[in-house]
Protein backbone atom coordinates (compact mmCIF):
# COMPACT_ATOMS: atom_id res chain seq x y z
CA UNK A 1 0.00 0.00 0.00
CA UNK A 2 1.16 3.05 -1.01
CA UNK A 3 2.52 5.56 1.90
CA UNK A 4 1.24 8.74 0.73
CA UNK A 5 -2.50 7.25 0.51
CA UNK A 6 -3.56 8.94 3.39
CA UNK A 7 -2.08 12.09 3.05
CA UNK A 8 -3.87 12.14 -1.05
CA UNK A 9 -7.52 11.40 0.82
CA UNK A 10 -7.02 14.19 3.11
CA UNK A 11 -6.40 16.53 0.41
CA UNK A 12 -9.14 15.67 -1.61
CA UNK A 13 -11.40 16.24 1.64
CA UNK A 14 -9.82 19.12 2.36
CA UNK A 15 -10.22 20.41 -0.86
CA UNK A 16 -13.95 19.02 -1.61
CA UNK A 17 -14.73 20.94 1.60
CA UNK A 18 -13.35 24.76 0.37
CA UNK A 19 -14.81 24.19 -3.25
CA UNK A 20 -18.36 22.99 -1.32
CA UNK A 21 -17.79 26.08 0.57
CA UNK A 22 -16.74 27.92 -2.17
CA UNK A 23 -19.65 27.22 -3.68
CA UNK A 24 -22.01 27.76 -0.71
CA UNK A 25 -20.73 31.13 -0.54
CA UNK A 26 -21.30 31.93 -3.85
CA UNK A 27 -24.75 31.30 -3.73
CA UNK A 28 -25.54 33.13 -0.42
CA UNK A 29 -23.57 36.36 -1.32
CA UNK A 30 -25.63 36.23 -4.80
CA UNK A 31 -21.93 36.36 -6.30
CA UNK A 32 -22.92 33.06 -8.01
CA UNK A 33 -25.16 34.64 -10.14
CA UNK A 34 -24.18 36.90 -13.38
CA UNK A 35 -26.78 39.67 -14.43
CA UNK A 36 -27.86 38.64 -17.83
CA UNK A 37 -30.61 39.84 -20.31
CA UNK A 38 -34.27 40.71 -19.08
CA UNK A 39 -33.42 40.60 -15.64
CA UNK A 40 -32.07 36.69 -15.77
CA UNK A 41 -28.80 35.35 -14.45
CA UNK A 42 -26.06 33.21 -15.55
CA UNK A 43 -25.09 31.13 -12.22
CA UNK A 44 -21.22 30.36 -12.00
CA UNK A 45 -22.06 28.21 -9.06
CA UNK A 46 -21.35 24.68 -10.52
CA UNK A 47 -17.77 26.33 -11.37
CA UNK A 48 -16.62 24.65 -7.88
CA UNK A 49 -17.96 21.22 -8.81
CA UNK A 50 -15.95 21.76 -12.48
CA UNK A 51 -12.77 22.68 -10.57
CA UNK A 52 -12.80 20.42 -8.10
CA UNK A 53 -13.17 17.45 -10.27
CA UNK A 54 -10.93 18.23 -12.75
CA UNK A 55 -7.85 18.89 -9.71
CA UNK A 56 -8.90 15.95 -7.70
CA UNK A 57 -11.56 13.38 -9.81
CA UNK A 58 -14.49 12.80 -9.93
CA UNK A 59 -15.51 11.69 -6.31
CA UNK A 60 -14.23 15.18 -5.67
CA UNK A 61 -16.64 16.68 -8.13
CA UNK A 62 -19.46 14.23 -6.46
CA UNK A 63 -18.92 15.73 -3.16
CA UNK A 64 -18.54 19.30 -4.12
CA UNK A 65 -21.62 18.83 -5.96
CA UNK A 66 -23.59 17.25 -3.34
CA UNK A 67 -22.60 20.33 -0.98
CA UNK A 68 -23.87 22.82 -4.27
CA UNK A 69 -27.24 21.03 -4.43
CA UNK A 70 -27.78 20.43 -0.47
CA UNK A 71 -26.62 24.42 -0.16
CA UNK A 72 -29.14 25.37 -3.18
CA UNK A 73 -32.02 22.97 -1.46
CA UNK A 74 -31.30 24.57 1.90
CA UNK A 75 -31.30 28.63 0.41
CA UNK A 76 -34.81 27.75 -1.31
CA UNK A 77 -35.78 26.74 1.31
CA UNK A 78 -34.83 29.32 3.84
CA UNK A 79 -33.97 32.19 1.73
CA UNK A 80 -35.77 31.79 -1.16
CA UNK A 81 -35.14 35.12 -3.64
CA UNK A 82 -37.59 34.89 -5.64
CA UNK A 83 -41.31 32.21 -6.76
CA UNK A 84 -39.23 30.08 -9.07
CA UNK A 85 -36.80 29.07 -5.89
CA UNK A 86 -39.77 26.63 -4.25
CA UNK A 87 -38.75 24.41 -7.15
CA UNK A 88 -35.43 23.86 -5.67
CA UNK A 89 -36.53 22.30 -2.26
CA UNK A 90 -37.27 19.08 -4.44
CA UNK A 91 -33.92 17.01 -4.28
CA UNK A 92 -34.58 15.70 -7.63
CA UNK A 93 -34.21 19.33 -8.94
CA UNK A 94 -31.73 20.33 -6.37
CA UNK A 95 -29.60 18.09 -5.34
CA UNK A 96 -29.89 14.77 -8.22
CA UNK A 97 -28.45 17.02 -11.71
CA UNK A 98 -26.05 18.53 -9.53
CA UNK A 99 -24.17 14.59 -9.01
CA UNK A 100 -23.32 14.46 -12.32
CA UNK A 101 -21.75 17.61 -13.10
CA UNK A 102 -18.22 16.99 -11.60
CA UNK A 103 -17.96 13.21 -13.06
CA UNK A 104 -19.09 14.18 -16.16
CA UNK A 105 -16.76 17.69 -16.32
CA UNK A 106 -14.15 15.36 -15.44
CA UNK A 107 -14.59 13.19 -18.46
CA UNK A 108 -14.41 15.56 -20.81
CA UNK A 109 -10.94 16.71 -18.92
CA UNK A 110 -9.56 13.11 -19.46
CA UNK A 111 -10.32 13.17 -22.80
CA UNK A 112 -8.57 16.35 -23.86
CA UNK A 113 -6.15 16.48 -20.89
CA UNK A 114 -3.09 16.03 -23.29
CA UNK A 115 -3.90 19.37 -24.34
CA UNK A 116 -4.51 21.01 -21.10
CA UNK A 117 -6.34 24.73 -22.77
CA UNK A 118 -9.20 22.51 -24.62
CA UNK A 119 -9.35 20.19 -22.41
CA UNK A 120 -9.94 22.64 -19.25
CA UNK A 121 -12.76 24.82 -21.42
CA UNK A 122 -14.23 21.59 -22.50
CA UNK A 123 -14.99 20.55 -18.78
CA UNK A 124 -16.27 23.76 -17.79
CA UNK A 125 -18.66 23.36 -21.12
CA UNK A 126 -19.59 20.16 -20.14
CA UNK A 127 -20.21 20.08 -16.79
CA UNK A 128 -22.06 23.91 -17.10
CA UNK A 129 -24.29 22.15 -19.64
CA UNK A 130 -25.05 19.08 -17.74
CA UNK A 131 -26.59 21.26 -15.01
CA UNK A 132 -28.55 23.46 -17.28
CA UNK A 133 -30.02 20.54 -19.26
CA UNK A 134 -29.94 18.52 -16.12
CA UNK A 135 -32.14 20.98 -13.87
CA UNK A 136 -34.37 22.19 -16.47
CA UNK A 137 -34.66 18.46 -17.36
CA UNK A 138 -35.88 17.32 -14.32
CA UNK A 139 -37.99 20.91 -13.96
CA UNK A 140 -39.65 19.92 -17.17
CA UNK A 141 -40.32 15.98 -16.58
CA UNK A 142 -42.09 16.62 -13.27
CA UNK A 143 -44.29 19.06 -15.20
CA UNK A 144 -43.25 21.81 -12.91
CA UNK A 145 -42.85 24.38 -15.95
CA UNK A 146 -44.43 23.52 -19.71
CA UNK A 147 -41.45 22.65 -21.96
CA UNK A 148 -42.04 25.95 -23.76
CA UNK A 149 -40.61 27.50 -21.53
CA UNK A 150 -37.77 25.50 -20.24
CA UNK A 151 -36.30 24.79 -23.30
CA UNK A 152 -35.63 28.51 -24.47
CA UNK A 153 -33.61 28.67 -21.15
CA UNK A 154 -30.89 25.79 -22.61
CA UNK A 155 -30.18 28.48 -25.02
CA UNK A 156 -30.73 32.26 -23.49
CA UNK A 157 -29.14 31.28 -20.07
CA UNK A 158 -27.33 27.88 -20.83
CA UNK A 159 -25.23 28.60 -24.02
CA UNK A 160 -23.75 31.99 -22.08
CA UNK A 161 -23.16 30.13 -18.39
CA UNK A 162 -21.20 27.48 -20.45
CA UNK A 163 -19.03 29.47 -22.18
CA UNK A 164 -18.29 31.63 -18.99
CA UNK A 165 -18.01 28.62 -17.13
CA UNK A 166 -15.32 27.75 -19.77
CA UNK A 167 -13.54 30.63 -19.60
CA UNK A 168 -13.51 30.71 -15.53
CA UNK A 169 -12.28 26.76 -15.47
CA UNK A 170 -9.84 27.71 -17.57
CA UNK A 171 -8.21 30.67 -15.75
CA UNK A 172 -8.86 29.13 -12.39
CA UNK A 173 -7.37 25.87 -13.28
CA UNK A 174 -4.90 27.08 -15.65
CA UNK A 175 -3.31 29.35 -12.69
CA UNK A 176 -3.88 26.70 -10.12
CA UNK A 177 -1.88 24.16 -12.18
CA UNK A 178 0.77 27.45 -13.85
CA UNK A 179 -0.27 26.05 -17.34
CA UNK A 180 1.04 27.96 -19.78
CA UNK A 181 -2.14 30.10 -21.68
CA UNK A 182 -0.51 31.50 -25.04
CA UNK A 183 2.53 33.54 -24.14
CA UNK A 184 1.90 33.56 -20.26
CA UNK A 185 1.38 31.11 -17.20
CA UNK A 186 -1.52 30.71 -15.79
CA UNK A 187 -0.92 32.04 -12.64
CA UNK A 188 0.42 35.24 -14.33
CA UNK A 189 -3.30 35.77 -15.99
Amino acid sequence: MDNDMPQDRTRKIVIAGVLGAISALLGWTHWGFIPWIGGAALTIMHVPVIAGAVLEGPWVGLAVGVIFGGFSMLQAAIAPTGPSDVLFTNPLIALLPRLAIGPLAWLAWRALQKKPVPGLAAAGVVGSLTNTVLVLGMIGLLGKAPWGAVLPLVVTNGLPEAVASALITLVVVAAWWQIPVGERKGADL
